[in-house]
């Protein structure tokens, strides 16, 4: 069974960076992208864990990124396809 992916984006990599630390505190998860860019200054990463924790922690990344910047998206991808994180991360990954 694949694990669970979140998905954090802000505007500004400072934002981000607190949402990060609060969902790495926050919860058992690791991230496994680095930072992905975007248009206009945009910027996103990519959580793994077990579903509840990846939950707790895209909650806490969104209070946090909130309270400093601009939050754009938060999103829990519960099971994804197998097919799904080479699109984000250019690779297989295991």
């Amino acid at each position: 069974m694949n694990p669970a992916i979140g998905l954090i984006e802000t505007l500004g990599l400072v934002a981000l960076l607190n949402a990060v630390d609060a969902a790495l505190k926050a919860a058992n998860v690791k991230t496994i992208s680095g930072v992905l860019k975007l248009d206009g200054g945009i910027v996103a990463v990519v959580i793994s864990g077990d579903v509840s924790s990846v939950r707790a922690a895209v909650e806490a990344a969104a209070e946090a990124a909130s309270r400093l910047g601009e939050l754009k998206a938060a999103h829990v991808i519960p099971r994804p396809d197998e097919a799904l994180l080479p699109i984000f991360l250019g690779a297989a990954t295991s």
